[in-house]
């Protein structure tokens, strides 16, 4: 499992009896992120009227912050891990012998970047 720091990004490789364990410890833990950057949305306000366009802090909280850009990318990181989560167990359900042979090669990538 990696993270990126850029975007909210996912990697996943294990095999059959971790895949279901690893996409659930996964899921809480890009919840657990969305909901803290809802709760810091939520409470700190920042009044955009006094940025200069010549700061760096400025330029970084106008396209980062106000934009909230981790907010977002963590609930599309959340939303694609449900999809992966509910790809994995539609397979197991509707084709098991072939998830249980198959599965030991199972690898998943989840990556998603914010554009600007």
């Amino acid at each position: 499992m990696a993270y990126d720091a850029g975007g909210v990004g996912v990697y996943v490789t294990y095999t059959f009896v971790q895949t279901m364990n690893t996409l659930i410890v996964n899921q809480s833990v890009i919840d657990l992120g969305a909901s803290f950057f809802t709760l810091l949305t939520a409470t700190v306000e920042v009044d955009g009227t006094h940025m200069s366009r010549h700061s760096i802090y400025d330029q970084l909280v106008c396209r980062i912050w106000l934009t909230r850009t981790p907010l977002w990318g963590f609930l599309v990181a959340s939303t694609y891990g449900i999809l992966l989560t509910a790809l994995d167990r539609y397979t197991a359900v509707i084709y098991p012998i072939w998830y249980k042979v198959r599965a030991g090669s199972f690898s998943a990538t989840v990556c998603t970047r914010a554009q600007q």
